[in-house]
């Protein structure tokens, strides 16, 4: 609202320049946007013409102020026969107009020059980017913990809303081109941080499809992706995952920062209720068994440092979306990064799936999802749980069903009893192709929305 007020305000004072056709409606728009609130323009505006009175100052003492004796009296009699003729009520505007169109100019002029050096005939998309990374930058630190697609999907919609987040990611995948990578060269598992890290690019659609494609032909190379490969050499160059990524962030101009839960190489197993022992997170699912306990080897692994001082600075912390056994609960295997989630006095908000996912989380209602994370961490590490609203169309649960999968129901009683709130919205997309996946962006507004209504009560 101050915003529109103070354009308006600006855009009068330029609209009679504009009657003496001094200016044109596209200079009018780019000056006013150039003295938006938060570009920290003005500030240095001012500075530069405060230096400039200052410079005509100390010369003017340096000369023992002569000059400033003969100027005021040329000036007094300019001023005086321009007032006799011209009354103060028109003149004084009239100049105050002037002047402030002369600095405006000259430093539109300026930015000009500099805009048409690196970007030629895109000043309004420069203008835009500082004006949405100034109000990015003021958004709330969110830390958000999983792993796979659905994390990814998350981060697509949060990245509109906040430039200070961080994705906390799980390195226990052993399938695909991860696990190639991982059984042949060592290092670990990059699939999950290289789609977060293109979740979280900049709008680099170019750099964003080059890190996502994926070889269809070549020896060895079938079934790996660029982003991987690059992931890959980065960490054989700088030495470990978190300097690769720290690179890759770059590379992708990517808003906020990826990081592993933990460098250690853990493999994920699982005990299933027929005895079954399952060592390898690609293997637990395959095994269609209903899992009793899992764990990670080796045991207790130590968390990365960075990724616990984000939740430490955290003002909000998501659970999820993802996989529940593989991709969630890997993370909260790691004892400290558990423990720093449980500390925190934040709202915290565990994102459910919408359908259950064969193998791993077969007949499972919310509260069974919910008693699965608290068994695995130990502790109680989120207030309240985000579902989806109103079920998926009758074509689209037809279609999950044939793959043994089906909605997740919303045992209300019990989830109340587990201590957490309920919050139920519509926060779904269902594709072409009868499958289904959270709306990135209506699932980012929903969380944000809880997040301005609970955090007075935490302040």
């Amino acid at each position: 609202m101050q915003l529109k007020l103070w354009q308006r305000t600006i855009e009068k004072c330029l609209i009679k320049l504009q009657n003496h056709g001094a200016l044109t409606p596209t200079r009018i728009n780019r000056w006013v946007w150039w003295l938006a609130p938060g570009l920290l323009l003005k500030r240095w505006l001012f500075l530069s013409v405060a230096g400039v009175l200052l410079v005509g100052t100390g010369m003017m003492i340096w000369l023992k102020l002569t000059p400033v004796f003969y100027t005021g009296q040329v000036l007094g009699t300019l001023l005086r026969l321009f007032t006799t003729y011209v009354p103060n009520y028109v003149s004084g505007p009239l100049g105050i107009l002037l002047g402030l169109g002369f600095i405006l100019w000259g430093q539109t002029r300026t930015v000009g020059v500099i805009t048409d050096v690196l970007i030629p005939g895109q000043e309004g998309e420069l203008l835009e980017a500082l004006l949405n990374q100034r109000r990015l930058s003021r958004g709330p630190k969110i830390v958000v913990i999983g792993g796979g697609t659905g994390l990814s999907n998350l981060l697509r919609g949060l990245k509109h809303y906040s430039a200070n987040i961080t994705a906390i990611v799980t390195v226990a995948d052993d399938g695909g081109s991860s696990g190639r990578l991982r059984r042949e060269i060592g290092v670990l598992p990059p699939g999950d941080i290289r789609n977060c890290l293109s979740a979280l690019a900049n709008e680099e659609k170019l750099l964003t499809e080059l890190f996502q494609y994926r070889f269809e032909s070549g020896s060895g190379l079938v079934g790996h992706s660029f982003g991987n490969l690059f992931l890959t050499a980065m960490s054989e160059i700088t030495g470990d995952l978190e300097q690769a990524i720290a690179a890759s962030s770059k590379v992708l101009a990517v808003r906020g920062q990826v990081l592993p839960s933990t460098l250690s190489d853990v493999q994920l197993w699982a005990e299933l209720d027929n005895g079954r022992r399952i060592v390898g997170e690609s293997k637990i699912t395959k095994a269609r068994g209903r899992i009793v306990q899992i764990g990670c080897l080796p045991a207790n692994p130590p968390a990365l440092p960075r990724a616990i001082r984000a939740v430490e600075e955290a003002d909000f912390i998501i659970i999820g979306p993802g996989s529940l056994y593989t991709s969630i609960i890997p993370n909260l295997l790691v004892p400290d990064l558990a423990r720093a989630i449980a500390a925190q006095r934040v709202p915290r908000i565990y994102v459910c799936n919408i359908m259950t996912e064969p193998g791993e989380t077969d007949g499972f209602a919310v509260s069974d999802h919910i008693r699965a994370l608290d068994s695995a961490a130990g502790r109680y590490l989120f207030d309240a749980v985000l579902v989806q609203k109103t079920p998926p169309s009758e074509a689209v649960i037809q279609n999950y069903a044939r793959h043994q999968a089906e909605p997740v129901r919303l045992d209300r009683e019990t989830v109340i009893a587990s201590g957490r709130r309920i919050i139920a919205a519509n926060i779904m997309q269902e594709k072409d192709n009868l499958s289904l996946s959270h709306h990135p962006h209506h699932l980012a507004k929903v969380l944000l929305r809880w997040y301005s209504g609970t955090q007075r009560s935490w302040s």
